[in-house]
């Protein structure tokens, strides 16, 4: 297992790399004199205040707070985690992670080289498929009979494989353990192996960060299963992966709904007709990782099944599966699909804008949820309604305290006849206000701290975190540590980053104290130089309070002095730092 990356590395990397061009390919930037500016990614506004720097290779929200590097804007915005984002950033520079093993060896590349020889293997194998689709006269006269065009099954990258039980072995010698690792082969009990896939149409699925790790086939003609998948494998995770989740993404990069459909085609025939915005499970039921993911990325889930037993009993196991993850910047909806329609038929049957226009008709959450239970007892009776409130409680207990929970127990304390209920819900929404408050994004709540107090300190901090090169203003920063003034750790544990690195930007501190103590004073510290100023101005108001910094510690030093003075008898190294302090404080005023 690969160790830490350094330090040292990541300084480099966010040197190296161009925020401006990082987060211009993903939200397009407008030049606003030094800054470059946009409407932000993590929240809704008309007005931008979304800033990106080029200077300090930092971004930051005087709207919602968000901030951070072009590491951060990664993870945030595609939805990485922090090694990846990395790793991400580096191949744009062709560079290779290193990582450090325990004894502080370092090795590189930045994955197991198993691991990434089986994701190319993987890619191949998907191409491979591709390469072999014109050559298939069933599977083009399937795809002619679904109606899918050649652009779309080229954007899904859709492939054929073969008549033949080993046309992977022949076309990938030696590769047999990948083969197996990814699942692509199969071993019998003699010991021959043997490809899965056979006769037929090819899905590749891909993971987040688009590389091919999985399979969907299926089969044209006589033959079962119909549809058939990678099974578990190292790469593949079905109950984390949605297929067209990467497509989606990548055609869309201000996404702001995500519709869950049930297969392959679905999500393919939406697609072409402009419904960019599909995904699906594969083969199995949504899970809490599904879930999250999907509210990682958009606020609202809308889960279109079919209208029979089946697709009702789907949509019941996945609204339990959102309660854990409900919030009331969130919502989830179900759409039920005519008898007999999938989205794939339906779409064509009755256009773009009409299929569309069924969201409006889709069941919220609550709705949905108080209908079913409606369904199952009888709130005529009081057992019934005794049933209802048992049922609601054990389904309720499971979403946070927010305004949304509040309501629908409001509703269930309607349909049970119990006030009683009614004023519980009241209650808890009042007493868990600030813990409602806490469970919101931070990009979905205004920032507060944009009114903070501007102390000397403070704008020495925030001076240091905008222009690390401010640092040659310090004199013996390191006579700072005896002035007993709360936040100097902070500020010295800059002095002591940026002596290490001189080079060092803004981002590349903030990196340095992501997972520290310090890290949530970052935001904070962003906002007190709230609005940014010009470099010569910020040199001035840096000096000047740094020198108001100084005089303070100073003053708080001879304090402490002159009240052990009065208590008790100073030693003569303490005489001797009174002195020298009255005659430092009488110098500098």
């Amino acid at each position: 297992m690969a160790g830490r990356i350094p330090k040292e590395f990541i300084d480099h990397l966010l040197a190296k790399v161009d925020i401006v061009d990082v987060i211009n390919n993903r939200v397009p930037l407008k030049k606003h004199g030094r800054e470059f500016m946009a409407c932000c990614p993590f929240h809704s506004e008309k007005t931008p205040s979304f800033t990106v720097s080029p200077n300090k290779q930092f971004y930051h929200c005087f709207g919602c707070g968000v901030h951070g590097s072009a590491i951060s804007f990664l993870m945030e915005y595609e939805n990485l985690e922090y090694v990846e984002a990395i790793e991400l950033l580096a191949r744009s520079q062709g560079l290779d992670v290193p990582y450090e093993q325990s004894e502080g060896t370092k090795t590189t590349p930045s994955q197991p080289k198993a691991q990434l020889d089986t994701y190319t293997l993987m890619e191949q194998v998907a191409q491979f498929y591709q390469h072999q689709l014109p050559q298939a006269s069933k599977a083009q006269d399937y795809l002619a009979l679904r109606g899918l065009s050649t652009e779309i099954t080229t954007r899904f990258q859709l492939g054929y494989a073969p008549e033949g039980w080993d046309i992977l072995s022949k076309a990938f010698p030696n590769q047999t353990a990948r083969l197996l690792e990814g699942g692509l082969q199969i071993k019998n009990d003699k010991g021959r192996y043997y490809d899965r896939f056979r006769e037929r149409l090819m899905f590749p699925i891909r993971d987040r960060r688009g590389r091919v790790i999985g399979f969907g086939g299926r089969v044209l003609g006589e033959g079962t299963p119909k549809y058939l998948n990678s099974p578990e494998t190292p790469l593949f995770h079905k109950g984390r992966e949605l297929y067209g989740f990467f497509e989606a993404r990548q055609h869309t990069r201000q996404l702001e709904r995500l519709i869950v459909v049930e297969g392959y085609m679905d999500v393919i025939a939406l697609a072409q007709f402009g419904i960019n915005y599909a995904v699906a499970t594969l083969g199995t039921a949504t899970t809490p990782e599904h879930i999250q993911r999907l509210f990682k990325t958009v606020p609202e889930i809308i889960f279109c099944f079919d209208g029979d037993r089946a697709g009702k009993q789907a949509a019941w196991r996945a609204l339990e599966t959102c309660l854990p993850e409900l919030r009331d910047d969130r919502e989830v909806r179900f759409l039920f699909l005519p008898q007999g329609d999938d989205p794939d038929s339906l779409v064509r049957k009755i256009g773009t804008t009409a299929f569309e226009e069924l969201y409006a008709k889709a069941l919220g959450l609550s709705e949905y949820l108080l209908s079913h239970l409606k369904a199952q007892f009888n709130v005529a009776t009081m057992e019934g309604r005794a049933h209802l409130e048992h049922a609601a409680l054990n389904l309720l207990e499971k979403v946070p305290e927010s305004a949304f929970k509040g309501q629908v127990l409001a509703e269930v304390g309607k349909l049970t006849q119990k006030h009683a209920l009614l004023l519980r819900s009241n209650a808890s929404a009042t007493d868990n206000g600030k813990q409602t408050q806490a469970l919101r994004p931070a990009h979905s709540v205004k920032n507060t701290e944009q009114s903070i107090k501007r102390t000397p300190l403070r704008l020495v901090i925030a001076g240091l975190l905008y222009e690390p090169s401010l640092i040659r203003y310090m004199d013996n920063p390191e006579q700072l540590v005896r002035f007993p003034i709360p936040g100097m750790d902070l500020l010295l544990t800059l002095v002591e980053i940026i002596e290490e690195q001189p080079h060092i930007v803004t981002a590349g501190l903030a990196e340095r104290l992501r997972n520290t103590e310090h890290e949530s004073l970052i935001a904070k510290a962003l906002t007190w130089l709230n609005p940014p100023i010009e470099l010569a101005v910020l040199e001035r108001e840096f000096i000047d309070s740094l020198h108001q910094v100084r005089r303070q510690g100073m003053e708080r030093q001879l304090e402490q002095l002159v009240h052990r003075a009065q208590t008790s008898e100073l030693s003569a190294q303490e005489q001797h730092d009174l002195s020298s302090l009255l005659a430092e404080i009488h110098r500098v005023k």
